[in-house]
């Protein structure tokens, strides 16, 4: 049995981790008295802080769409701790932007939506399995999914696509606890207050937002503690979480949660159908059909 897990003294990486939940998640296991490597592209000014003045805290550029990125952010946790890390969080993921969109469908070589949400956390993982393997030690990777990975919205299939990915891929690592050693979880939360909402307005007026009830990126970065840390919580657990309630997602026949996401409202529909609309008729007016 894998067993409890404490955070304290562990190496943990985290992709993603320098906004949103994934920067809430890196200071909540600095404070247990973790070692913890931040991967991102870029810091917000909160993350600069947090780095600048946790000796414990060290950043990493990472392109997590480049393999070798995620490579370098294990072995800079071997030049600056000595070890591989214990505990890995594939944070980073983005809500079907404009650059990387079903609807508007710019990309001419693959999308990057896929990139980040899909290829990523499964490469993250299985670099985790084999750096763990090779030091003969337990680990666990907690990977960020999302409501979206149990429901559907025509507005965003990528991301929800991206997101059931993710869900199956838990799901299908639930015995490598007990046969490797390394326990593979995730959470899927519902609207969460962070930047992927707040730095567009345009997108919390689309999906209705205004008044919603959100989670905070630190709730969520709790009930990732929470099931990295307690061996109640084996390999496959999924933990779902909206404003009001969590629970454990069951393998068979979920059911919706209580409050807020049974179904979407007419006046969200209509909002985030109209621009999808107005693609659809642009295209629906080209003579002949460009593809």
């Amino acid at each position: 049995m894998f067993g409890d897990f404490p955070i304290h003294n562990k190496i943990v990486l985290v992709t993603g981790g320098g906004s949103g939940i994934g920067l809430k998640f890196c200071r909540l296991v600095c404070a247990k008295g973790a070692k913890v490597l931040l991967a991102d592209i870029q810091l917000t000014r909160e993350a600069e802080e947090l780095v600048q003045t946790e000796p414990n805290v060290v950043f990493q550029r990472c392109d997590v769409r480049r393999w070798k990125d995620l490579t370098a952010a294990i072995k800079a946790c071997e030049a600056h701790w000595g070890d591989v890390p214990d505990v890995y969080v594939p944070g980073a993921g983005i809500f079907e932007p404009k650059w990387s969109n079903f609807w508007e469908d710019t990309e001419t070589d693959g999308y990057g939506s896929v990139d980040i949400n899909i290829n990523h956390p499964i490469k993250l993982t299985r670099l985790a399995m084999r750096s763990l393997l090779g030091r003969n030690k337990k680990g666990v990777v907690c990977i960020i999914a999302s409501i979206a990975g149990i429901l559907g919205s025509y507005g965003t299939p990528i991301y929800c696509a991206t997101k059931h990915a993710i869900v199956g891929f838990v799901k299908s690592l639930a015995t490598s606890d007990e046969l490797e050693g390394v326990k593979v979880i995730g959470v899927c939360p519902g609207f969460v207050n962070t930047p992927l909402w707040t730095d567009a307005p345009d997108r919390v007026n689309q999906y209705t937002l205004e008044n919603a009830n959100m989670l905070t990126p630190e709730a969520v970065a709790d009930g990732m503690l929470s099931i990295i840390e307690q061996g109640k919580y084996g390999g496959g657990t999924l933990l779902e979480m909206t404003a009001t309630s969590q629970r454990v997602l069951p393998e068979w026949n979920v059911s919706p949660p209580e409050v807020g996401y049974n179904s979407e409202s007419e006046d969200m529909t209509q909002r985030y159908l109209t621009p999808i609309q107005r693609i659809m008729s642009r295209e629906r007016r080209s003579t002949p059909s460009k593809l």
